[in-house]
């Protein structure tokens, strides 16, 4: 595997976890505990991002 399938992986698995993070923050906590959830997981997508930027240029 050379680095470009490795960052293509790393998004992929960044982009399920934000979304579970997030999906988890609204429908399972409802209450303060949620705001961090939905927060992480919009973390976890903001490097998904990064990640996918990189992609060719490292």
């Amino acid at each position: 595997m050379n680095k470009n399938t490795i960052l293509a992986w790393a998004t992929f698995i960044m982009i399920i976890f934000g979304i579970l993070l997030v999906a988890l923050g609204i429908f399972k906590y409802n209450e303060i505990a949620g705001w961090g959830f939905v927060s992480v997981g919009l973390g976890f997508l903001a490097i998904a991002w990064v990640f996918n930027a990189l992609k060719g240029r490292v």
